[in-house]
């Protein structure tokens, strides 16, 4: 605690500092006594500097509060020299005695004391102060008392132990910069403000950062652009090259009723007449049993093939008289596939169809093979065809006429089956008798009819598919025929009279189309009939190597197409280069004629190269 001023001390002078008991000031210091006779005097007074040629050392006087023992004693005026002095006298004395400092507050915890020095205190201050201090201490205290006129002494800090520490901020802490735009930045480097943002520098300065950017990037699609493969080259016909009309105008001499259909070869369709609804085709199924045969068992021009064993089933079927069969075959014996495919088609036996579905199946039945026979239909786009039963005895196995001339169409071209089917008669070793084709009034008509197929019962009345050739000048196309449906007036046991009437029917339609056949040149040589089409925009004129010439009815049209015959498009090629063909017709038999570049085939430029967008 305080102790009270001795008597005759002036009541405003500072009462100093008493260091807690058992605490040493040390050695005593010449510079903190105060003799008698000496008035002490600021710090910045003229008279108080040493008269030593060392500059004088600055003086730092604070206002401190240390805490010792639990009192609170108040140090003013103390310079830098006093503060190190009275620090080591404190840590000699005392060295487990800590002083933690103390920041004044406006409203400090319990009672503080202030000592103030009085500049006008004589000397005798001094003596008090330092008796004062040994009555506890038992030593001379080396503080000197705060010099009120040394500029900052009031709220500066010392600690008494351990030298000064670091001051603490108590004020707002610094907000963290944002990055600053480039402007505002080069502004700061070059102590130049910024120019006024404009939509003028905006763009230049837009401009500035995309330009690269953009110049890149085009550098990378031109690049590309020119290595890319360049797209492949097509045929386009000439917009007036689509179609040829033959002049004036043929009717087919159709029959009233039934239905039917006939093609040439190369040529198309030349006519249809009737509802194509499927009805019953009778024997006529037996061409779907031997394209089904052929293909299975495949066989060249008279080429016998294998030996096919005739059993008990066939020869108990050739017994029947309600159908159409090959009489005389005793089980055991073997007959080729040759002469099983003529027993077949030319005397029609129902037996010998049975008998090859299940050998080409090796089954019991002929379930097998019909499912065969479907799946060929199908593969021919024989829409409203349904087979059920080899022979085409079952009236639930229909057709149309359109369905059975694509058969007839593919049929032929099997090398073994033409010869077949264009013989009136056979003679087959084993057999009884000769065997005899029930179209042989029209094979032998002088018409050139090579075939192919009767069909009759009463289900299906007379059926008849048919084949004829016809040579117009070089030429000798083959025309098919088939009609169904045809039905005799009155009683027709078995359809023999329906038969003969679909014969009849026929055969006046073949001879009408014979002699209607004519030909016509169609495109001239050296005609633009087309342009080979690079791709980029580049379009070459082609031209027929020689005229066209095709085959057809009067006021029959047939359309016309270019192909690249197999062949690959060349992207460069010289005048003459032949290119593809150009066709009349449809199918594998469609008539042609080459076709090359009227002049020189240029490379696809540089400019079309880089625009494409495809």
């Amino acid at each position: 605690m305080s102790e009270k001023p001795a008597t005759g001390e002036d009541p405003g002078k500072a009462e100093q500092k008493r260091l807690p008991e058992g605490t040493s000031t040390g050695e005593h210091d010449p510079r903190t006594d105060t003799s008698p006779g000496q008035e002490l005097r600021p710090a910045d007074s003229p008279e108080s500097e040493p008269a030593t040629d060392k500059p004088p050392e600055p003086v730092q006087t604070t206002s401190e509060t240390e805490v010792r023992d639990g009192t609170d004693v108040s140090v003013a005026g103390q310079g830098a020299g006093d503060h190190t002095a009275t620090t080591a006298a404190a840590a000699e004395a005392s060295p487990t005695t800590s002083s933690p400092r103390v920041e004044e507050r406006a409203e400090g915890e319990g009672s503080k004391v202030t000592a103030e020095s009085d500049p006008d205190d004589s000397e005798d201050d001094s003596d008090t102060e330092q008796a004062d201090s040994t009555e506890h201490s038992g030593e001379p205290s080396s503080e000197q008392p705060r010099c009120p006129s040394q500029p900052g002494a009031e709220h500066e800090e010392k600690t008494a132990v351990g030298g000064p520490a670091p001051a603490a901020r108590t004020g707002p802490q610094p907000e963290q910069s944002l990055p600053q735009a480039p402007l505002e930045l080069l502004a700061q480097l070059t102590n130049t403000p910024p120019p006024p943002e404009t939509f003028a520098r905006t763009i230049v300065r837009r401009l500035k950062v995309w330009t690269p950017i953009a110049l890149a990037l085009a550098a990378v699609l031109v690049a590309v652009q020119a290595v890319r493969p360049l797209p492949g080259a097509t045929l386009e016909l000439a917009g007036g090259a689509s179609s040829y009309i033959f002049d004036g105008r043929f009717d087919i001499p159709w029959p009233e009723k039934g239905q039917g259909a006939v093609q040439a070869q190369g040529m198309g369709s030349l006519g249809t007449f009737g509802e194509q609804k499927p009805v019953p085709i009778a024997s006529v199924a037996k061409v779907m049993t031997a394209y089904v045969l052929l293909k299975e068992h495949p066989l060249k021009k008279d080429e016998a093939g294998p030996s096919i064993e005739v059993d008990d089933k066939t020869v108990q079927d050739g017994m029947s008289e309600d159908e159409s069969r090959v009489e005389g075959l005793t089980a055991g014996m073997k007959y080729s596939q040759q002469d099983m495919l003529k027993m077949l088609m030319i005397p029609s036996g129902n037996n010998i169809a049975r008998l090859l579905a299940r050998w080409d199946t090796g089954s019991d039945t002929e379930t097998a093979f019909v499912r065969k026979m479907n799946d060929a239909a199908e593969a021919l786009d024989m829409k409203n065809t349904r087979y059920t039963d080899p022979s085409g005895l079952d009236a639930k196995t229909v057709s149309t006429a359109v369905d059975q001339l694509q058969l007839a169409e593919a049929v032929m071209r099997f090398d073994a089956f033409r010869p077949v089917v264009a013989q009136p008669n056979a003679t087959i070793e084993g057999l009884p008798q000769q065997i005899v084709n029930n179209n042989d009034n029209l094979l032998l008509a002088g018409l050139s009819i090579t075939g192919i197929k009767t069909g009759s019962n009463t289900a299906a009345g007379g059926a008849l598919m048919w084949a004829a050739y016809k040579t117009v000048d070089d030429k000798t196309p083959l025309i098919l025929g088939t009609m169904l449906d045809q039905r005799a007036d009155g009683p027709d046991p078995n359809g023999a009279n329906s038969l003969t009437l679909v014969k009849d029917n026929s055969k006046k339609v073949i001879e009408a189309v014979r002699d209607a056949l004519t030909s016509a040149v169609a495109v001239d040589r050296g005609k633009v009939v087309g342009y080979l089409d690079d791709g980029l925009g580049g379009r070459t004129p082609l031209v027929t190597t020689r005229d066209l010439k095709i085959l057809g009815l009067p006021g029959h049209k047939l359309d016309l197409g270019l192909d690249d015959d197999g062949k690959a498009l060349p992207h460069t090629a010289k005048a003459g280069t032949g290119v593809g063909v150009l066709t009349a017709g449809s199918g594998p038999d469609a008539l042609q004629v080459p076709v090359a570049l009227q002049k020189d085939l240029a490379d696809p430029s540089f400019g079309s190269k880089l625009t494409r967008l495809g």
